[in-house]
């Protein structure tokens, strides 16, 4: 008999604590939805009254482009070789540019 009590009461405890965690779940779900909803509201918002502004800004076509190609010397380049990852990209650079000042002199 006490055995089935204790049983009974832990049950009952269990299940106020299974019904108390399925209503705080319930929150986070539905508040994290109405949250989301304004976020992204915001975020779509903002895109609008920025997003055509960028848009003008960016005036690059295929025209501008050929014509800064045109502009270039394609027949007189150098290969230049990136530094490697154990090397220190300051130190390569000094060097280059000491070697393209004494090239130039």
């Amino acid at each position: 008999a006490y055995h089935q009590l204790t049983y009974r009461i832990w049950l009952n405890k269990s299940q106020i604590i299974f019904r108390f965690f399925l209503t705080i779940l319930n929150l986070y779900i539905v508040g994290g939805s109405f949250g989301l909803r304004e976020f992204a509201q915001i975020r779509y918002d903002v895109h609008k009254l920025h997003g055509k502004e960028k848009l003008k800004q960016n005036n690059v076509t295929l025209e501008t482009e050929y014509k800064k190609l045109e502009k270039s010397d394609l027949d007189n380049w150098e290969n230049i070789r990136g530094p490697q990852l154990w090397e220190d990209s300051r130190t390569v650079q000094k060097q280059r540019r000491e070697a393209a000042r004494l090239k130039t002199e």
